[in-house]
């Protein structure tokens, strides 16, 4: 354990915040938040390219940030007024107010248009925004301000971002019951002006508390069972937004169009891994355009050589810039589609990349003007949660589930196959498609798939 936090410099602040109102602002926290690596939060958009959808869209993971703090400041006074932080050591109460600052920190790693670049995977990225957190943590003069907190805060502050840390209150920060779900659920909705974010906040909050399992000493946030139906409400709100707003056509549209468009940059030259951590999303896309259209003559010569002079480049750019979006040549939603099929679409990317080549050339579209989407988040509907019955028994919710309280096994699973759709977007429009042959793909072994695509036979 860290020692014991100093009281950092400085005043607390006050911030009018859309959803919660009045913010309050501890010192240590202003002085983070005064710090060039999270102002930059400023410029990184909440949800990616929905603003092309949903033009209220436009608010960022600064926001975002300081209502995480606010939720976690409130849980931990809920927790505090009820007598469970009485439970925990003196150590780990001498944390806690690291544990406020670790949840506003949560997301200063973030890349560029937010979990759009994360699709790329963990190969063509330096690392998920948790770990590349560690980065921003210790730059200056964030880390000057953390270290005046308290020795090893920086560190301590990583492991709960990231979810290795025991402490007690962990799963405040990353867990099944992150506050961060409950904040991005209410901000999404209202900036993006939908009726689908409802959460019972003051229910959920009021159900915390701190215990463990029986035949264990570790302490962990779990609930009351008076806090089921607000678990319910948090779980099909995200079912919800994922259906109508992050998986909806036009956002995923958008969301392909950008990785393609990473993709050849990296692949030719005109960014390299390191880049991508960093900027914010208009840097990035002005270091794009700036890169694949006027660069001097001779800089990056082997990018030139390879793609002509960026022209995929400049379209696939172009279309986000001036919402020129791609079109649903296909579109196959999740009731015609057998539970559990094309989970190779996640697993194999290069199978992926060589049937939209081939749907391309078939169609008679450009190479790399093809783009098949079948997004998935099968951890969308799950919990793993310590649940307090009534007559005082402590069990886990789990994605085995509940008998009698929360079908989660079922649940989740139906719910997550309603909201996917299997879409293929092309640059250009063609006419609609017959899905007949993908959907035997789609059934397909990755084994299947790969003979098939090795066949010369057209799939069409």
């Amino acid at each position: 354990m860290i020692n014991a936090p100093k009281r950092a410099p400085g005043r607390s602040r006050t911030v009018r915040d859309p959803v919660w109102q009045n913010i309050r602002l501890d010192p240590a926290a202003a002085g983070i938040v005064d710090t060039p690596e999270f102002q930059r939060l400023r410029r990184v958009k909440q949800l990616g390219f929905a603003h092309l959808v949903y033009p209220g869209a436009v608010h960022t993971r600064f926001l975002h940030a300081l209502g995480v703090y606010h939720l976690t400041t409130r849980a931990i006074e809920r927790l505090r007024e009820g007598g469970d932080l009485d439970r925990l050591s003196a150590a780990a109460r001498d944390a806690i107010p690291l544990v406020r600052l670790a949840a506003l920190l949560h997301d200063v790693g973030h890349y560029a248009f937010s979990h759009a670049m994360e699709e790329l995977g963990t190969e063509a990225l330096p690392g998920h925004h948790e770990e590349v957190a560690d980065r921003f943590l210790g730059a200056e003069p964030i880390h000057s301000v953390l270290s005046g907190v308290g020795s090893g805060s920086a560190a301590f502050i990583a492991e709960l971002i990231q979810g290795t840390s025991n402490h007690p209150l962990q799963g405040l920060v990353a867990g099944s019951l992150d506050l961060d779900k409950i904040d991005y659920l209410r901000r999404d909705s209202l900036f993006c002006g939908v009726p689908y974010g409802a959460v019972d906040v003051e229910r959920l909050l009021d159900a915390l508390t701190v215990i463990h399992e029986d035949g264990s000493e570790h302490l962990e946030i779990g609930v009351t069972e008076k806090g089921v139906s607000a678990l319910e409400s948090l779980l099909f709100s995200k079912y919800e937004m994922f259906r109508n707003v992050y998986w909806h056509h036009g956002v995923r549209a958008a969301t392909c169009t950008f990785r393609r468009l990473i993709e050849r940059a990296l692949a030719i030259g005109l960014l390299e891994q390191d880049e991508l951590a960093g900027p914010t999303d208009q840097e990035l896309l002005n270091l794009l355009a700036v890169r694949g259209t006027d660069r001097p003559e001779g800089e990056r010569s082997s990018a030139r050589e390879n793609d002509g002079k960026d022209g995929l480049v400049r379209v696939l750019l172009g279309a986000l810039v001036h919402r020129r979006l791609p079109k649903r040549a296909l579109e196959i939603f999740g009731d015609a589609l057998p539970t559990g099929i094309g989970e190779w679409i996640s697993d194999r990317p290069d199978l992926v990349r060589e049937l939209e080549e081939r749907l391309a050339c078939e169609w008679g579209l450009q190479p790399g003007a093809a783009m098949v989407d079948y997004p998935s988040y099968p951890g969308m509907l799950q919990l793993d949660l310590l649940l307090v019955r009534r007559d005082g028994r402590v069990q886990r919710l789990t994605p085995a589930g509940a008998e009698g309280i929360i079908d989660l096994p079922r649940l989740g699973r139906s719910l997550h196959h309603a909201a996917r759709v299997f879409r293929v977007f092309t640059l250009e429009r063609v006419a609609p498609k017959d899905p007949a042959p993908l959907l035997d793909l789609l059934e397909a072994s990755p084994e299947q798939v790969q003979t098939r695509l090795e066949d010369d036979r057209p799939l069409y």
